[in-house]
């Protein structure tokens, strides 16, 4: 696929920003023990960022979630069959 590729769910006008991520970070959802420590949360966002299915270096193109918002929580899981991505935290 191109790398102009977009989201299939968002409109073509609408681009997540840097700005929109900071403030879903800041929830009071991001500030429990429901959140992988910050050392897992990097390395989770390292193999998000290194990843094809990357879209616009926000988003997943297999499960429509934002990286930086999926990789921080312990229940969520690298969607990519067969891939080495990251697993559900202990």
């Amino acid at each position: 696929m191109p790398e102009n590729r977009q989201c299939k769910g968002c409109r073509d006008d609408f681009r997540v920003t840097e700005a929109h991520i900071a403030k879903m970070l800041t929830a009071p959802m991001f500030q429990t023990d429901a959140c992988v420590p910050d050392d897992v949360y990097r390395e989770r966002l390292e193999i998000c960022y290194q990843c094809p299915k990357l879209v616009g270096g926000t988003t997943c193109s297999l499960c429509g979630c934002i990286v930086r918002v999926s990789a921080k929580l312990k229940d969520k899981s690298c969607p990519y069959p067969g891939a080495a991505g990251w697993q559900r935290y202990a």
